[in-house]
C-alpha cells in the first residue's frame, strides 16, 4: 500500500475534520428549530457558503461548538484507515467523500439525538453517484448493483425496526441506513450483514450500559431509550468496520 496515499488521506481527513465543529454547532438543534445563525455570543457567522464552511471560532468570542481536536483526530483516522484498507481503487474517492459527512452526522446525533435530512439524504445520493462512477472502472472491487441492493435492504430492515419500536428507532436512522447500506452493499452481502450486525451490537452494548446506570440511579421517569441513546454513531462505526473489512479482503 503506497504510504503517500495514506498520508494524503490523513491530511485530507484532518482538514475536513477541522470544518466539522461549525456545521455541527449550527445543525445540532431540536426538531422544529431553525439552524443556528449566530455564535453563542450572538455574532453572525462569517465565511464561505453563507457561513457554513470555516473553523468554529468567533473573532470576538473564541471557539465554540464541539472540540475541533476530536473531530480532526476521528476524521483523519477514519480516512487514513480507509485509504490503507482500500488502496488506490476508484471507490476510495467515495469513501473519502462520505467519511466527513458521516462524522458530522455522528456528532450531531450524539449531541441532540437527531439525524437531519439535509445530511442523510445527500449522503445516500452522493454514495450512489460516486460508486456508480467507480463501478465503470476495471479496478473497482465492488458492484454498483450490490450497493443499490444494500441500500434498499438495510433501510428496509431499519424501517421494520422503526415500525416495531418507534420509541427506540427514528426515521432519521432509517434514512441514514440508506447511505450506509449503499456503502456496505458495494462489497457484497457478507460485508453488508457484518457492518449492520456490528452497528446493532455496538448500539446494544451501549444501551445496556445506559439501562444499568438508570437502574442504579433508580430513575423511574419513564424516558425512552432513544432520548438517552443516539443510535446513528453506532450505525456509522459498524459501517466503517464493514467497509474496512471489505476493502482489505477484496482482491
Amino acid at each position: 500500500m503506497p504510504v503517500t496515499l495514506v498520508v494524503l488521506a490523513v491530511g485530507y481527513g484532518a482538514a475536513a475534520g477541522l470544518l466539522v465543529p461549525r456545521a455541527a454547532y449550527r445543525l445540532a438543534v431540536e426538531p422544529g428549530e431553525t439552524w443556528r445563525e449566530r455564535c453563542p455570543g450572538g455574532h453572525p457567522f462569517a465565511g464561505a457558503w453563507r457561513g457554513w464552511v470555516g473553523p468554529a471560532r468567533c473573532r470576538v468570542c473564541g471557539p465554540y461548538g464541539p472540540g475541533a481536536v476530536g473531530t480532526v483526530l476521528v476524521t483523519a483516522s477514519a480516512c487514513g484507515m480507509l485509504a490503507a484498507a482500500t488502496g488506490p481503487r476508484p471507490e476510495l474517492a467515495a469513501w473519502l467523500a462520505v467519511a466527513p459527512v458521516a462524522v458530522l452526522l455522528a456528532v450531531v446525533d450524539w449531541r441532540v439525538s437527531r439525524l437531519p435530512d439535509v445530511l442523510t439524504l445527500p449522503l445516500a445520493g452522493g454514495a450512489v453517484l460516486l460508486l456508480g462512477a467507480a463501478g465503470w472502472a476495471d479496478a473497482a472491487a465492488g458492484t454498483w448493483g450490490g450497493a443499490l441492493l444494500g441500500g434498499l435492504a438495510l433501510s428496509g430492515f431499519y424501517f421494520v425496526l422503526y415500525l416495531v419500536n418507534p420509541a427506540g428507532m427514528g426515521l432519521g436512522d432509517v434514512k441514514l441506513a440508506i447511505g450506509l447500506g449503499v456503502t456496505l452493499g458495494w462489497y457484497g452481502w457478507a460485508i453488508l450483514i457484518t457492518g449492520a450486525f456490528a452497528g446493532l451490537l455496538f448500539g446494544a452494548l451501549y444501551g445496556c450500559g445506559v439501562l444499568l446506570r438508570r437502574a442504579r440511579a433508580v430513575d423511574r421517569r419513564g424516558d425512552g431509550l432513544k432520548q438517552a441513546m443516539p443510535y446513528g454513531p453506532f450505525m456509522i462505526i459498524g459501517a466503517l468496520l464493514g467497509v474496512l473489512l471489505g476493502g482489505a479482503a477484496a482482491p
